[in-house]
């Protein structure tokens, strides 16, 4: 699988216009199309839609209970600490709770979740050159807290 990669990430959600605020206004994606109250569909970067939303199943419903099967979590990578700051000060301003935040050694993560209740995470990743290896080159990744304040200070 050298050339496949992650295309979308496509949501069963219960009101369209609230998880179309979430995504664009607070993640940052582009609203590309909608199609009338049903389904709409978000990008970044020029493409065509990262993430897929609808409400052909699931309109007025509400999550699935906690320790069912499921999406554990999307995640969506920025570029740089920076942007990933940004969101971060966005999420805050809205009341958003987190669920945590990570220092993964290879990623600075945050988790979250949306307003049906699905697990997002945010994150951006080190230069490969600063991952963290032991003496034999593997990798080793970690699970050490993220200080969120220090991570703040970097908004613009």
């Amino acid at each position: 699988m050298a050339h496949a990669s992650v295309g979308h990430v496509h949501l069963k959600v219960a009101d369209l216009e609230r998880a179309i605020t979430f995504y664009r206004d607070i993640l940052g994606f582009d609203l590309n199309q909608k199609f009338g109250t049903q389904a709409a569909f978000l990008g970044a970067g020029g493409y065509h839609h990262h993430i897929g939303l609808n409400t052909w199943e699931s309109a007025g419903a509400t999550p699935p209970p906690r320790g069912h099967t499921g999406l554990y979590h999307s995640a969506f990578l920025y570029p740089d600490r920076p942007a990933l700051a940004a969101v971060l000060k966005r999420i805050v301003e809205a009341g958003i709770p987190l669920d945590g935040a990570a220092d993964h050694g290879v990623s600075e993560a945050i988790y979250l979740r949306d307003p049906d209740g699905n697990g997002v995470e945010i994150y951006r990743d080190r230069p490969e050159k600063d991952w963290p290896r032991d003496n034999h080159g593997e990798l080793k990744m970690g699970n050490a807290p993220l200080n969120l304040n220090a991570l703040l200070a970097e908004s613009p």
